[in-house]
């Protein structure tokens, strides 16, 4: 493990065992194999204590030119045939490698919060990604116990990109003058695991901001950026979780009201207003995410929409016995007013 001083490198190593140690409590493993793990958790005090490694992946906060420094300061003192990974959760992998003298060892390697209960790992095979490379990639997540899909280089991949869009007719009505719980609410006929708000609690809005950022510059014509969004990030507004069943109030708060009345000015005329209650809005995110997955699909993101009920259902939680988004969508009629076919049908 490396970081940025010995202090946080000591206090990330420590982090480590005590996970360890607290699945020993739990009964998950017996304190004795808890204390041989804990020791294999060892500090690296610069890059070339990384030399014999075979698998090396960064986890610094989403930024390009910071991710594609930690490379710099890795690819000299590797080997040859170890693997350089990202757990960038938005940005390109192939941009990250374009400095790289081995650009075909780098790839996404997209573990999801919280790490210990979430099974997906999406792989990201950026334009210079080898066979051999991925191969490992997918042999490590084997021995990982995750379920990892195959994911094309594309920006935010499948499950912060369709979280993404949803969010933007959130913020979209919002921004229009909608009322935060009314809009909450609309939702709640697709049977997710947590209201809108409630998952952007435990998101954080400063990630889902820069995510935004991300896609919109990316896809302009599809993803806008929420005046009210940026100032509840900004204001701090984060990480206040209800209880499980209970209603999120942190944007009910008269600190997110005062960032929704900053940003009144700046709304966009929208015909989204405060219609959550009559099935307006929950239609408008139903064919956003059915146009946004017709499009993933279209670029070849993935290899079919089951690689996207996959990746919802283990990477965001989506209900298991709706089996999957795109037969919700399917269902609800979305499918076919925005792309003329059902998904299953060009499975099919």
């Amino acid at each position: 493990m490396t970081d940025l001083d010995d202090e946080r490198l000591a206090t990330g190593v420590q982090r480590t065992r005590d996970r360890f140690t607290a699945q020993a409590e739990k009964g998950r493993m017996s304190p004795e194999q808890a204390e041989k793990l804990g020791s294999l958790i060892t500090g690296a005090e610069s890059p070339e204590d990384l030399a014999d490694a075979d698998f090396v992946i960064e986890a610094v906060f989403e930024e390009l030119e910071v991710k594609k420094k930690v490379f710099a300061q890795w690819e000299p003192v590797l080997r040859d045939d170890a693997i350089l990974a990202t757990n960038t959760s938005s940005l390109s992998v192939t941009a990250m490698g374009e400095d790289l003298k081995h650009p075909e060892r780098l790839v996404g390697f997209h573990v999801f919060n919280p790490v210990e209960v979430t099974p997906l790992l999406e792989i990201v095979a950026a334009e210079s990604t080898d066979d051999s490379t991925l191969a490992t990639a997918f042999d490590l997540a084997a021995k990982l116990r995750r379920i990892a899909v195959l994911v094309k280089d594309a920006p935010s991949f499948v499950v912060n990109r369709v979280l993404t869009r949803m969010y933007d007719e959130i913020g979209r009505a919002i921004d229009a003058g909608g009322d935060p719980k009314t809009v909450d609410q609309a939702l709640a006929p697709m049977g997710l695991p947590m209201a809108p708000l409630q998952l952007l609690d435990f998101v954080g809005p400063a990630v889902l901001v820069h995510i935004t950022h991300t896609m919109h510059d990316a896809y302009p014509d599809r993803f806008t950026l929420s005046p009210w969004l940026d100032a509840v990030a900004e204001a701090g507004l984060t990480n206040v979780l209800p209880k499980r069943g209970e209603e999120s109030d942190t944007y009910l708060t008269p600190q997110a009201e005062q960032a929704r009345e900053r940003t009144q000015g700046e709304r966009a005329a929208s015909s989204a207003g405060d219609d959550g209650a009559n099935g307006q809005l929950l239609t408008r995110v139903q064919d956003a995410l059915a146009d946004e997955i017709g499009h993933m699909l279209d670029e070849g993101v993935v290899a079919s929409a089951r690689d996207v009920d996959l990746c919802m259902i283990l990477g965001a939680n989506y209900p298991f016995h709706l089996g999957g988004i795109t037969p919700y969508l399917d269902r609800c009629g979305a499918s076919e007013r925005v792309r003329g076919q059902r998904f299953d049908a060009a499975q099919n």
